[in-house]
């Protein structure tokens, strides 16, 4: 259930930054996940040899999840007063929210194969606070305007 908090927040930072990207200079996601690379590194106590063998199998992961979510979008605009519709949407957005989960848990298992158990639990919270103070910046920086 957190994973799934954690995937919704992560995916209205990434919404809520585009919106905000058009009065700032454009989001840089390059600069976001090297940001929140090294936030994991630091929170979950990461050697430069763990890193290396811990990020290239996030990132095929993260590559992954954001394929689905790009799927998950093209439900936001759904005609909500035609019932059939709806429900073929409603079902296929269960399965894609399926999906996701069955990917995390696929790539649960492989973080372990490359780190302790324990770092990968902290790696999973480090990943969650990172997405959670970016949300509060985000939102910050908006009321401020």
């Amino acid at each position: 259930m957190a994973l799934k908090k954690l995937l919704f927040i992560f995916a209205l930072v990434l919404s809520a930054m585009q919106v905000l990207a058009q009065d700032r200079p454009m989001f840089n996601p390059e600069r976001f996940e090297a940001d929140m690379e090294q936030f994991i590194v630091t929170e979950a106590g990461l050697s430069p040899q763990e890193a290396a063998a811990f990020f290239p199998v996030y990132k095929e992961m993260q590559g992954k999840q954001r394929f689905l979510f790009n799927k998950m979008r093209r439900y936001r605009h759904m005609d909500t007063s035609d019932d059939k519709v709806s429900l073929d949407a409603i079902k296929n957005m269960d399965a894609i929210d399926v999906q996701i989960k069955k990917l995390q848990q696929q790539y649960h298992l492989k973080f372990c194969k490359v780190l302790p158990a324990g770092k990968v639990l902290r790696v999973l919270k480090a990943e969650e606070k990172f997405h959670r103070q970016a949300f509060r910046r985000m939102v910050k920086h908006r009321s401020k305007e």
